[in-house]
């Protein structure tokens, strides 16, 4: 005790000068006579009024005096000291008084204190209240700091009401119920009032959070909010704050089965809820609107892929981003088969239109059903699905091949100049690199068909630095992984195994395997040093090893397989574009490792493409021909190998000749998309045949640039200048200047509204500026901003329309681009604070 009334006097002689104490139960004699401080003079008074005066202002006028009075202190008129008490300070030792002057409160505060005193007997809750206190709190800040104190809660009333959200999420109360138990629950019900406008007979924080959802989604779809414009305020920042996921989510669910949520959105055009995320089941709505809206083509792709990148900005897009994807990728597709033509008049104009327009069909169909089998909603998507497998397999792959088949059966030789053949790999383009002393690292991709890997060019081209272009080859006839890796390799003599193998011999030495290879790549330019690794070798190599492998030599083979790996089993073909995603994944790491080692330049390529249909194949799709021969050597769904072959109105013959092979071994190919019936055999994703998805060979060239070459979309604020806010909230239009590239990325800023100080005065938008469109209009972002209460503090005055950028992955940012407005709103807030 006599240790905190000491500090009790110390904090008033911090302030004072003089202190006076009274003792009107006449209990702390004891304390006075034992207390003592330094620099101070205890004086008792005892009808010694005029002499203590005359001590303590003329004698010692700079001295400090502790002045003490057994019994109660006297009345103003016969207090003949009162002038210098009221100058002064006075201690008193009830257990008030001692909380006021621990926390340097002035006694105006002493019912405050009364009120809550089972706050104030915690030392902790002291401690730390005492670390938070200034100077010039009003007795309603301070009950907020002791409300924030009594949650946990850092902040203002925002972040009280986000933390009691966050407990009653949990199921627990224990913040609530000290709140009560320190008197505050009138007080903070008052400011749930005052600020967010609930009222309740009953209020309670579950009661809150779901007026607060009915309040916001009735706002939303064009009803009268509950609540104020306050309480949509912080509900969007609190449904923003990353912090409150959890808690955001468990309490949406809760409230979306109160409300009937999900009987009240069918009935809602999903238009008027694209901007809305507060409900999961929101999303789910709109995903199926436009599942059947897709599917029935009543509406524009541009309007789709508009409504999917606002909706990227939604609490749930996470759950929901393949369907969101998918759906997409159908629109998408639905506009490039609207505006396809599949003519041709020769092969060299079909490999050439393939490599330049209608690989993109492939790669949006390639897309949508790899976001529509990860999404795991078969019954879902199956209306869209049935709609985009249909169009791509009967007006497209069917289609294109057929005519292109016209061009096929009509060729004497297999050749399209000027589209090199891929025999010519090596002297093209490797011995390119050789020819200047260059080295020179091919990485070899089985099955890497061209639109995969014209994906995997924008990727490359995404990465700071790194220049990359593509071209075709026109693919070896049977588009096989013997005969196309064969192909790659020098090859002055190049000839099919006249047995059932399917072996492909390079000047007399077979191709098959990595120790083969070797050999045959050593015979490609004297004196070159070469050499072959697996994928997966050169991935396990630390640093010096990949660069001792890239500094002994002139020419490495990189062997990579994943697509013909799971494709060609009847067990994971239907994986096949997993592999494809995958398979853009690795080879990047591949490029960065080689890169990483020393290897400045890289060609990235395949053996051959594929077809593949999602569904399973119908007996339509088997051809009917059948094979007849003197001999047959090897058969697959594609091809057959063997002499005195036949041809007829189901499979092509072509000579050894005329694809440019040596040896006896003739081939029968079957024509367009259809398969021969195999034993065990997949037959969705197949290869050995003479369609452009087959047979069009991708060549990708990297190399590495010395300085920087990537940069992000610029953006700006429309129409900003000087503008009037005259209301709670605000339109504003941002502008992608322009279309977002590899080269040029997109940009994600944050916006908000702020006053002149640095405080934020509205919501905050999280806003991701990655449009690809050429056209200016829809690069276009509306976003609709609402004032917050602190807001009314600055009216009148000039504020603050700030786009930040994260700075890297931390929690900084900088500022991008600015406007500023006048605030000139037609009324005013009574808010205490």
């Amino acid at each position: 005790m006599l240790d905190r009334i000491a500090k009790g006097l110390q904090a008033q002689f911090d302030k004072h000068r003089i202190v006076f104490w009274y003792d009107p139960a006449r209990e702390f004699r004891e304390a006075f006579e034992g207390v003592e401080l330094d620099g101070v003079e205890k004086i008792e008074l005892a009808n010694t009024e005029f002499a203590v005066k005359h001590r303590i202002l003329r004698e010692a006028p700079k001295k400090r005096f502790l002045i003490y009075r057994e019994g109660p202190r006297p009345a103003d008129i016969d207090n003949w000291l009162l002038d210098v008490e009221l100058a002064h300070g006075v201690f008193k030792t009830d257990q008030i008084a001692i909380w006021l002057t621990e926390l340097g409160l002035p006694v105006s505060f002493e019912e405050l204190v009364r009120e809550h005193q089972e706050f104030f007997r915690s030392s902790r809750r002291m401690e730390k209240l005492k670390a938070a206190i200034r100077g010039d709190d009003t007795k309603p800040i301070l009950r907020l700091r002791i409300l924030g104190l009594c949650v946990g809660a850092d902040g203002g009333f925002d972040t009280v009401v986000e933390t009691l959200l966050a407990e009653h999420a949990e199921g627990k109360d224990d913040g609530l119920r000290l709140i009560g138990r320190v008197g505050l629950d009138g007080f903070l019900w008052d400011q749930m009032a005052r600020i967010f406008g609930y009222r309740a007979p009953k209020p309670s924080i579950s009661d809150f959070a779901i007026t607060l959802f009915k309040s916001s989604y009735q706002s939303a779809v064009g009803g009268e909010p509950i609540l104020t414009s306050d309480a949509l305020v912080f509900f969007r920042r609190w449904k923003n704050n990353r912090n409150a996921e959890a808690a955001f989510a468990k309490l949406s669910a809760d409230s979306a089965e109160v409300l009937g949520i999900a009987e009240d959105l069918p009935r809602r055009d999903f238009r008027t809820l694209i901007e809305m995320d507060y409900f999961e089941e929101v999303d789910r709505a709109i995903i199926r609107a436009l599942v059947h809206e897709v599917s029935a083509q009543t509406v524009a792709q541009s309007n789709v892929l508009s409504w999917i990148r606002q909706r990227r900005q939604s609490h749930w897009y996470g759950a929901y981003r393949d369907l969101y994807e998918a759906v997409g990728f159908a629109a998408e597709f639905q506009q490039a088969m609207a505006q396809v033509t599949l003519g041709m008049t020769s092969l060299t104009e079909g490999v050439q239109r393939y490599a330049k327009s209608w690989f993109r069909i492939d790669q949006l169909y390639r897309k949508f059903i790899w976001h529509m089998q990860k999404s795991g909603q078969a019954t879902l998507m199956r209306e869209l699905y049935e709609q985009i497998e249909n169009h791509y397999v009967n007006s497209y792959l069917l289609r294109l091949n057929d005519a292109w088949q016209a061009h096929v059966d009509a060729a004497d030789r297999w050749s399209a100049p000027p589209i090199p053949a891929q025999r010519s790999f090596y002297r093209e383009h490797a011995g390119e690199f050789r020819r200047r002393d260059q080295k020179i690292c091919v990485i070899i991709s089985d099955a890497l068909r061209y639109e995969v890997a014209e994906e995997l060019l924008g990727r490359i081209r995404s990465l700071d630095r790194y220049e990359a272009g593509i071209e075709p080859m026109l693919g070896s006839l049977p588009s096989y992984t013997q005969l196309g890796m064969a192909s790659l390799l020098p090859n002055g003599d190049l000839k099919l195994a006249d047995n059932d193998t399917a072996t492909v011999l390079a000047n007399g030495q077979s191709s098959q395997g990595l120790e083969n290879r070797k050999k045959i790549l050593a015979t490609g330019r004297s004196g070159d040093r070469t050499t072959a690794v697996k994928a997966e070798d050169l991935m396990g190599m630390d640093k010096d090893q990949a660069r001792a492998l890239i500094r002994d030599h002139d020419v490495v083979y990189v062997y990579h397989n994943l697509i013909d790996a799971i494709g060609d089993k009847l067990v994971s073909e239907d994986r096949v574009f997993e592999a494809a995603e995958d398979t853009i994944e690795e080879i990047v790491r591949l490029v960065k490792k080689l890169n990483g080692a020393n290897a400045n330049n890289l060609i990235v390529t395949a053996d051959h493409g594929f077809i593949y249909q999602h569904r399973p194949i119908e007996e339509s799709d088997f051809s009917s021909a059948q094979v007849e021969g003197d001999t047959i050597f090897f058969r697959d769904r594609r091809f057959v190998l063997g002499q005195g072959l036949k041809g007829n109105h189901g499979l092509r013959r072509f000579t050894p000749e005329q694809v440019n092979l040596q040896g006896s071994v003739e081939m029968l190919i079957v024509k367009s998309i259809n398969r021969l019936r195999r034993q065990g055999a997949g037959s969705r994703f197949v290869h050995g045949g003479a369609t452009l998805q087959e047979i069009v060979v991708p060549v990708v060239k990297i190399n590495k640039k010395r300085q920087s070459d990537t940069s992000a979309v610029e953006v700006e604020i429309i129409g900003s200048s000087k503008q009037m806010i005259t209301s709670s909230q605000i339109a504003v239009r941002f502008y992608q200047v322009t279309t977002v590239t590899e080269k040029t990325q997109a940009r994600q800023l944050r916006a908000g509204i702020y006053a002149q100080s640095g405080e934020l005065i509205s919501d905050s938008h999280e806003l991701v500026f990655d449009i690809r469109s050429d056209n200016a209009r829809e690069r276009e972002l509306p976003v609709r901003f609402l004032l917050s209460r602190q807001a009314d503090a600055f009216n009148g005055q000039e504020v603050i329309l700030k786009l930040e950028e994260r700075h890297g992955e931390t929690s900084h940012f900088r500022e991008y681009r600015t406007a500023r407005y006048m605030l000139r709103r037609s009324f005013s807030s009574d808010f205490d604070f």
